[in-house]
């Protein structure tokens, strides 16, 4: 375990290039292609628990580097993880346009009503060098056309008719002329849709995940109800192993639920409603680590939202079941959380205006100059960040 204490300036801002002031969401760096994590742990000869683990500390701003099956060495009898045990969906699927156009269709977020919240990615040109196996094929691109009204072919005699932009709310209608991210669609399907989706659908992946890979590596071991367009991929790391040797510790585990959407990976945009579940067990467990004088630590940015949404004002869990469009600000702050385990994210990224309500933009800096020059991996498949009181 190497620990390392918080870097001075100068070589905070050498090594990374992170503004050394302004506000959080203008963090800045250089993300060197090589610190891509393209292909799952195992795949890289590791076990899910051997990725790495950056532990910080928001007091002493200190950085501890170790792997993930030692977490239990930072957490105590009396703490409570938080989990999201929604399951990750074959949410790609190959459509064809009425013009014959070949597309990629993401489905995000199914809506009441039937219907969905849904993404159009273009597939790019086959790149030849890789043979003629489309897992091999690079990840589809942006595809930001006006195709309101167009009903496009999906495998097995299955459909999408794509209605209208969606938006978050009326502050958010595309203006005429711009590029369209996300459609209100319907979908018709010749049987229900998660054997659809196991027989003719694909993960989600992006440009830096260069071949596809089988569902299996998106799940979660604890996921019990699947409908998640991508994976709640800070949980990837827990083994049936590692959860015994905690609970056997003291430490306490508490399910919820929320189906994430798709991600603006190119727009940066912030994230939309979203379905979510809290147990009335769970929120009392929260509450009790609260009275006892424990520490509520979310595995995953989609437990902050969901515990945030459900607290009240004096940071009270209730039980609750329904759609959330909170987003986490440093302006709004945190109620409940008081520690998070969460993958490295992009420059940029919406994630980071959470991350900054839980510690300060100083301690951020520091912690991702440590992951930059430790090597850390990034994305789903990379390494986690443990962030402590």
């Amino acid at each position: 375990m190497l620990i390392s204490p918080a870097l001075d300036q100068t070589s905070q801002t050498a090594t990374t290039n992170i503004p050394a002031s302004g506000p959080l969401p203008s963090l800045d760096f250089t993300l060197p292609a090589e610190l891509e994590a393209r292909e799952p742990a195992e795949a890289r000869g590791l076990a899910r628990d051997e990725v790495r683990l950056m532990v910080s500390s928001r007091a002493t701003d200190c950085v501890a580097h170790t792997r993930f099956r030692e977490i239990g060495a930072f957490l105590r009898a009396g703490d409570t993880l938080v989990i999201n045990t929604s399951g990750t969906m074959n949410a790609a699927l190959p459509a064809v346009r009425p013009n014959s156009q070949r597309m990629e269709l993401h489905l995000s977020t199914h809506l009441p009503g039937d219907l969905w919240s849904v993404e159009l990615r273009q597939p790019v040109a086959p790149d030849r060098k890789r043979g003629t196996d489309p897992k091999l094929q690079p990840a589809a691109g942006p595809f930001r056309e006006d195709v309101t009204g167009e009903t496009l072919s999906l495998p097995a005699g299955a459909s999408v008719t794509l209605h209208k932009p969606y938006a978050l709310d009326s502050d958010h209608t595309p203006a005429p002329g711009a590029p369209i991210r996300l459609w209100i669609a319907t979908l018709s399907l010749p049987e229900p849709l998660q054997p659809y989706l196991e027989a003719y659908g694909a993960p989600i992946r992006y440009s830096y995940v260069p071949r596809a890979w089988p569902a299996r590596y998106y799940q979660t071991v604890y996921a019990t109800e699947v409908g998640s367009a991508e994976a709640p991929s800070a949980g990837l790391a827990f083994t049936p192993e590692v959860i015994t040797r905690l609970v056997a510790q003291g430490v306490r585990i508490a399910p919820l639920l929320l189906h994430t959407g798709v991600s603006s990976l190119e727009e940066h945009e912030p994230p939309y409603e979203e379905y979510y579940r809290v147990p009335a067990a769970t929120a009392s467990l929260v509450n009790l680590t609260r009275q006892e004088g424990g520490r509520v630590i979310a595995v995953g940015t989609t437990v902050v939202r969901t515990l945030e949404t459900v607290a009240d004002a004096k940071g009270v869990v209730h039980p609750g079941e329904g759609w959330t469009r909170l987003v986490i600000t440093p302006q709004r702050g945190m109620r409940v959380i008081d520690g998070l385990l969460t993958g490295l994210h992009e420059p940029r990224a919406s994630h980071l205006m959470m991350l900054a309500a839980l510690a300060s933009d100083e301690h951020l800096r520091i912690a991702y100059a440590e992951a930059l020059r430790e090597r850390y991996l990034w994305h789903e498949f990379g390494d986690l960040h443990l962030i402590l009181p």
